[in-house]
């Protein structure tokens, strides 16, 4: 009988770590050192156990080393150990080296051991483990309460926790000539993240090498570097995308297979899965990059001139695997978002089944605060997810599909986003409520619906160029107004007024598009006000 012991680990408060600060160059930080935690740094750990790195995906039960790593990033890792002794070793490395170099981390771990002779019992136990440790610990997890300060102490910026020194000391940044010259109060924790910048700058440059000319168009720092055009937009775009069941799909390509298989399966599909969301990526940037003409954005619909140093307007902050954040100029967060996602889906991964995505959109003035504009990002792509969900059960599928849903805050962000949509976009006539957005939206056809992407681009293409259109920005304005009047018979009146024969065709494709060209709504839902809305957010980039 050989027994071995499986290790899971997980982290917990992401979000929080990575987003609580509204300086971009803290949250670069502190996602490498959250990636570090729960990568780099296991594999350093395993290679200090004497398991190299070029052998430790080697099978356990004959390589005669101490460990096997099944998968390591994208939060978490799952590893084989020889025994549960060893397992407590690793435990006990690792995390030491995240207090030490990464407080504020929360790192999870859970063991448990294992008859290897057992053969399926590998899968089943990986799922015990996640379900009623990992997540449990999560849920239960005691929060610690420490004394952070005696007399009179001085708090960080960013976390509040005490101050040690200040962000421009040892020449911990070095200043642009915009930057706060006389620095600003930091903790250990920011202190760590602001050390690690550079190394995450020279890792996500090497990731695009061939992609970036760095010399050409390095990746901003400052939310003020993405491009804003001074006098004219000054926005910054929030991206935060997530694939459709993945948990489930993983689950279920490890189902029933042999210890051994199991092993091979879950690596296998985690590498893919991986590599689909960056090799998407990648393919952002180079659409991206080659939009860019003459220090100008250029896209089918639109152009704009960047006043950022020649920094790339982009930068991803979260990436590898099917959960990806980035931050862009404001201009380009619904191009990319959708160009992402539709990268994204053509992506092959290790069990054959097609790829899909929901993703949010939260565009937001450059200097507002950006943990609470990443908190709503993360909002909409779960309504966006909801949104699947609602229609998968309307069309009795089990087939999933890309969504993505927006918000363009024009001031502030007051509410969560559902009471900011029933605040500002909810018509009550008559005690029937009537909703001027169609979002979220689905990114594939649907000759039943016309609550589409392609619907959407449709519309404010030809609010932008065509002929009935084009350049009539108070038609277009006096058609944003009677539309909040909820009023088919409104729409007629303008429509007679200006001597139009209907209002912009949603494609041939969707449902009742010609009943929408000439009410404007359908279902209770107006199909035009989204489009007018964003009509400076969308160029129409790599179409």
């Amino acid at each position: 009988m050989t027994k071995f012991t499986i290790t899971v680990v997980d982290t917990t408060g992401k979000q929080n770590y990575i987003f609580s600060s509204n300086r971009l160059r803290e949250n670069i930080g502190a996602s490498y050192l959250l990636s570090q935690a729960t990568k780099g740094w296991v594999e350093e750990t395993l290679e200090k156990m004497e398991v190299p790195k070029n052998r430790q995906e080697e099978p356990i039960e004959s390589s005669g080393l101490k460990a096997e790593m099944i998968y390591a990033g994208g939060g978490n890792a799952l590893i084989l150990f020889q025994s549960r002794a060893i397992a407590v070793e690793f435990t006990e490395i690792l995390s030491k080296r995240v207090l030490k170099e990464a407080s504020g981390v929360n790192l999870l771990v859970a063991h448990a051991e294992f008859d290897w002779d057992d053969e399926k019992r590998l899968s089943s136990l990986v799922e015990e483990l996640k379900s009623n440790h990992i997540e449990r610990q999560k849920y239960e997890r005691a929060h610690s309460a420490p004394l952070l300060g005696l007399g009179v102490t001085a708090s960080c910026n960013s976390t509040q926790l005490p101050a040690i020194g200040r962000s421009n000391d040892n020449g911990l940044i070095n200043y642009e000539e915009d930057e706060e010259a006389d620095g600003y109060l930091i903790s250990t924790e920011t202190k760590q993240k602001l050390k690690a910048v550079s190394k995450a700058n020279a890792e996500l440059q090497d990731f695009f090498k061939g992609i970036v000319d760095k010399n050409i168009f390095p990746f901003p720092y400052r939310t003020d570097h993405l491009g804003r055009s001074r006098g004219e937009s000054s926005y910054a775009a929030i991206v935060h995308a997530d694939g459709n069941g993945m948990g489930k799909r993983f689950k279920k390509y490890g189902k029933d297979k042999n210890n051994r298989d199991y092993v091979l399966a879950m690596r296998e599909f985690s590498k893919s899965v991986d590599e689909a969301g960056r090799n998407a990526l990648k393919d952002v940037v180079k659409i991206l990059t080659q939009s860019i003409q003459e220090g100008k954005v250029v896209g089918k619909l639109g152009e704009f001139e960047l006043n950022s140093k020649n920094y790339l307007p982009f930068r991803p902050l979260v990436y590898g695997g099917d959960d990806i954040t980035f931050i862009c100029e404001g201009r380009l967060g619904l191009d990319l978002a959708a160009l992402f996602i539709k990268q994204f889906e053509k992506k092959k991964v290790a069990d054959n089944d097609p790829l899909t995505a929901c993703a949010g959109v939260c565009v937001v003035k450059t200097h507002y605060p950006f943990a609470r504009a990443y908190e709503t990002s993360e909002d909409l792509c779960k309504k966006a997810k909801g949104f699947m969900r609602e229609e998968r059960k309307k069309y009795n599928t089990e087939d999933y599909f890309s969504a993505i849903d927006w918000h363009l805050a024009a001031s502030g962000l007051v509410g969560s986003i559902s009471e900011i949509r029933d605040r500002e976009y909810k018509i009550l006539v008559e005690k029937n409520s009537f909703d001027l957005t169609m979002r979220p939206v689905r990114l594939q056809e649907n000759a039943s619906d016309c609550r589409t992407w392609d619907g959407f681009t449709q519309v404010v293409t030809q609010f932008k160029q065509g002929s009935d259109w084009k350049e009539r920005q108070n038609k277009i304005m006096a058609l944003r107004e009677v539309l909040r009047k909820a009023s088919s018979e409104a729409i007629q009146d303008f429509l007679a007024t200006y001597k139009l024969p209907n209002l912009p065709l949603f494609p041939e494709l969707s449902g009742n598009s010609g009943q929408l060209a000439q009410k404007g709504w359908l279902n209770n839902r107006c199909g035009y006000f989204d489009a007018i809305e964003a009509m400076e957010f969308y160029l129409g980039l790599g179409n």
